[in-house]
């Protein structure tokens, strides 16, 4: 795709969405379908870019319809469910998860239930929750105190999930570089609010990653702490937006913006 040109596409689609009549587009299926007809009527895309308009018309529409849990179900080729995504099928994305829970531990096993229980209930590629070695993260620096947690950027060399490549029936990484934790202090002696804390931010964000993704956790092995990972945001809510179009579903970016 080295011919595609990000700004058209992004301009196509926003042009796209802003010309629903809500009046007559009443339901997000209808929707989609119009912004698709809007993408193909645009003379200024090229057809390489109206496809990866399309696509990406069509990434949004998946998630819209597993999150509310509406639309036309289709037989998945590899595991025979009915899946409601039509570029991927949610459920070879659970099951490939759970086929790889032998392969990692946190150490402790209300975490490890915690984050099996999220990656169970995994939607999207690219909102996943996992156990992230601590090794796997780099020039780890202190940034500030929030409340009554230590705050540090770090460099997550994996990267996070992103897409689901059907033909090799498995996730692949692509994303994130620079990620926030949020250090969780003394956590085997203290009462159970901060394991009740960490549950909050992985359930909401496994399927509400508007706002801050939470990736998942990690722990020091120096202190013993865990860690919350989380998106590195950067600069004010506009910057947001356009920085992270492509992750963002438009009824979230609606979400968000008011």
């Amino acid at each position: 795709m080295s011919n595609i040109r990000e700004d058209l596409i992004y301009a196509a689609l926003t042009r796209a969405h802003l010309s629903i009549d809500y009046n007559i587009h009443n339901n997000f299926h209808k929707q989609y379908e119009f912004c698709e007809q809007v993408i193909l009527a645009n003379n200024s895309l090229t057809e390489e870019e109206k496809t990866e308009a399309i696509r990406r018309n069509n990434k949004d529409y998946d998630a819209d319809k597993i999150f509310y849990n509406e639309g036309t179900r289709r037989i998945c080729e590899n595991c025979n469910q009915k899946c409601l995504a039509t570029l991927y099928c949610e459920y070879c994305v659970q099951n490939y998860l759970k086929a790889n829970f032998p392969n990692w531990t946190s150490g402790n096993n209300d975490i490890d239930n915690l984050i099996k229980n999220c990656q169970s209930e995994t939607l999207i590629p690219s909102v996943i929750i996992e156990w992230i070695p601590y090794s796997n993260l780099q020039n780890i620096k202190y940034l500030t105190k929030g409340g009554f947690s230590e705050i540090y950027t770090a460099y997550w060399i994996d990267r996070q999930y992103r897409e689901w490549n059907s033909k090799k029936q498995q996730l692949i990484r692509d994303g994130t570089h620079y990620v926030i934790l949020k250090e969780l202090k003394n956590v085997e002696d203290a009462s159970q609010s901060w394991f009740e804390e960490t549950k909050s931010h992985l359930t909401i964000s496994n399927k509400h990653s508007e706002i801050v993704q939470c990736f998942g956790l990690t722990k020091n092995p120096s202190n013993g702490n865990y860690l919350l990972i989380m998106r590195k945001m950067d600069g004010n809510l506009r910057e947001y937006l356009q920085q992270n179009h492509n992750q963002l579903t438009w009824n979230e970016r609606i979400n968000i913006t008011y």
